[in-house]
């Protein structure tokens, strides 16, 4: 019952149960600060540089911002921060459980690359550290004062980085990871910038010190472009359930047009909580950059790698007696809809683009066919092709058969 797949399902349920909720609670807090700084009241006399009255919960908010510091420091300071950290932790650990444990399934394509596992899994993390050191320097350098033009060629380093990926991972990895890279720099953002150049006002008014306003300057740009890049990332981290999206020749250049979106919503909604009237283009062009993904989305497909030799857990699967009995099992119940020109009305695609059609295409997916049709009921969808207990047995014990010749070691 307790076999290793089992154990790895469930400790991937609470890592992504952990990543979504503190994901939520950094992005929520990230918008309602970008949303009160740029709606705040600044005709006011006073030393605050704004102040605004908001009402929630039965109850009367009377807020204000010194853009610099208050005269002195207050008794009770709240810090936010952990939501970042915690996210980027949790992300982590989702990394390393889906794609540098189990790279084999979801990582490297081997249709592209012969790279070894563990050289896959050190270009992932090679990817998200050297990514934060080039963006920092690029904020460091003198184009620190031309916001516009930093964020172009951000968007250029991600277009690149894209294209580069593919050439070497699956496109639900490419996806993933240009995600993982921006949460990378979102959270670094906060962890080496934002946060310790907060700490440094809140010394220089405990030791009586003037603070230097350039510290809040740099910490309010490095949160202009966390707060632009959370919907590209809240899209990259959910892409793996839109093969439309992961599975077409041109999902980098998807991925760059769906980074190109986030920011003209984020715009618009930005410029409308600065009071000063929403920019309504900002929706003509987002339609537009829809309209073009779905074209890319149709005009092709990622290789599907039907014709590779087995290698690793699947030539282990392939191998295993029951495997036979199990290939009937799903030919009979699964590979009308998980086809390359699916026959089941309504399916265009297959879903999560996972093929079932050859053997190697369910040796491949052994894993998956275990969890969703063997331990679980969850294959069929409410069990259409009435899929019998036994032929579910079949699948139970052909696949704990490989896990015992060494599957659960690879």
């Amino acid at each position: 019952m307790w076999d290793l797949t089992l154990w790895w399902e469930w400790l991937s349920f609470a890592a992504r149960w952990l990543h979504v909720i503190t994901a939520i609670a950094w992005i929520g807090s990230s918008f309602y600060f970008i949303a009160l700084d740029l709606g705040l009241n600044r005709n006011i006399p006073g030393p605050a540089d704004g102040e605004e009255w908001q009402v929630h919960g039965g109850g009367f908010y009377h807020i204000q911002k010194y853009l610099v510091a208050p005269a002195r420091m207050p008794e009770h300071l709240t810090w936010f921060k952990w939501e970042s950290y915690a996210t980027w932790l949790s992300g982590f650990a989702l990394l390393a459980i889906l794609y540098w444990a189990q790279g084999e399934l979801y990582l490297v394509d081997q249709s592209k690359t012969d790279l070894d596992l563990y050289e896959g899994a050190l270009l992932s993390a090679a990817v998200l550290a050297l990514g934060w050191l080039v963006y920092n320097s690029l904020c460091q350098s003198r184009l620190a004062e031309r916001p516009g033009l930093l964020m172009g060629l951000l968007f250029l380093l991600l277009v690149g980085l894209g294209y580069g990926l593919n050439q070497v991972f699956t496109g639900r990895a490419m996806m993933l990871h240009l995600g993982a890279f921006t949460a990378t720099i979102m959270s670094a953002n906060v962890f080496f910038i934002i946060i310790p150049n907060q700490k440094i006002v809140v010394a220089d008014l405990k030791a009586g010190r003037s603070p230097d306003p350039k510290y809040g300057k740099i910490a309010k740009l490095r949160s202009t472009h966390n707060n632009y890049l959370t919907l590209p990332v809240i899209f990259l981290m959910l892409s793996n359930h839109y093969p439309l999206a992961f599975a077409s020749q041109y999902n980098w250049l998807i991925a760059a047009l769906v980074f190109l979106m986030g920011v003209t919503i984020r715009h618009y909604f930005n410029t409308l909580h600065a009071k000063g009237g929403p920019l309504r283009w900002t929706w003509g062009v987002t339609v537009l950059l829809f309209l073009a993904i779905i074209a890319l989305s149709a005009a092709g497909r990622e290789h599907e790698g039907d014709d590779l030799a087995l290698t690793g857990s699947a030539l282990i699967l392939s191998q295993t007696p029951g495997f036979d009995a199990v290939q009937q099992t799903v030919s009979g119940n699964c590979s009308m809809c998980h086809a390359r020109a699916p026959l089941y009305d309504g399916i265009g695609r297959a879903p999560k683009g996972i093929f079932l059609e050859t053997a190697n295409d369910i040796a491949r997916n052994g894993r998956a066919i275990y969890l969703q049709a063997g331990l679980t009921t969850a294959m069929p969808p409410a069990n259409l092709t009435y899929m019998e207990p036994e032929a579910r047995a079949e699948i139970r014990r052909w696949y704990r058969a490989a896990d015992l010749r060494g599957l659960g070691k690879l």
